[in-house]
């Protein structure tokens, strides 16, 4: 992978793990700052060669700081991205703050004149259906740029380890989700308690995910930290599905000093 620019190059740790490139930050804002800045970067290189571009992007409270910086970012051209995300609660109500597709519209669709803007719906009918239509698009706009976080359970969006398949036959799928998961979601304050989350999810399927050509994944805090050396560590298997991530050409990964604790120097 070609070398990104970085600021304060010197109060930050570069290394690679199999394919993956893993940056440390020591605070969370610069870590933010550092991938708004790269993920701009790639979004002006591939305009420079296409139309348009199709992006798919994590909601997340690990994402609030990169997305934050990227808004603000006054050289990309919104007008010829189409956006992603890539997961959703089923069965929330339509203006709940919870689901992920209001998340992002107020964090980040509603800040930048995209082209187009694709929303999962939360409240489809039959679900299955709704994975089949979402398919579809993804098919129809092939994605060049994901970015994502990584769950206390080590997931990449919804596909939780009990439902992780790193062959999935199926782009998007109706997944249960498990009790770490939804733990997680009452632990960062978007949920007051369990029995409010939700117990099941459509996601795109990490296949899908990973035939992005570009993968940014953000990763802050203290909360992500075993979830990070397991990453790091780990076999590279479906216990912990972002393992997935050390196999990726292009992809980087963005930690903070609290995420990055557990990590050994």
């Amino acid at each position: 992978m070609e070398k990104l620019y970085t600021r304060n190059e010197e109060n930050v740790k570069t290394f690679m793990k199999e394919k993956l490139t893993v940056k440390i930050f020591p605070t969370r804002d610069e870590m933010g700052t550092e991938a708004a800045l790269n993920v701009a970067s790639k979004i002006n290189e591939l305009l420079q060669s296409k139309d348009e571009i199709n992006m798919i992007f994590a909601a997340a409270p690990s994402q609030q700081d990169f997305m934050q910086q990227l808004t603000t970012d006054e050289s990309i051209d919104w007008g010829r991205i189409n956006a992603f995300h890539m997961d959703e609660y089923i069965g929330l109500e339509e203006d709940a703050s919870q689901a992920f597709g209001n998340f992002l519209k107020e964090r980040l669709f509603s800040k930048a004149p995209f082209k187009s803007i694709h929303y999962i719906n939360k409240q489809a009918a039959d679900p299955q259906k709704e994975c089949e239509r979402y398919a579809e698009l993804l098919e129809k706009y092939p994605v060049d740029i994901v970015c994502l976080g990584i769950g206390e359970n080590g997931h990449i969006a919804f596909n939780d380890p009990h439902v992780a398949d790193f062959n999935d036959p199926e782009m998007v799928k109706v997944v249960d989700l498990d009790m770490a998961c939804r733990t997680q979601q009452v632990n960062e304050g978007c949920f007051l308690q369990l029995n409010l989350v939700p117990t099941q999810a459509i996601t795109v399927t990490i296949p899908a995910l990973m035939k992005a050509e570009y993968m940014f994944c953000m990763v802050p805090a203290a909360n992500k930290a075993e979830a990070v050396y397991r990453t790091l560590n780990g076999e590279i298997d479906e216990e912990c599905p972002a393992t997935i991530l050390r196999t990726k050409d292009k992809a980087i990964l963005y930690l903070d000093k609290a995420s990055a604790s557990k990590l050994k120097d």
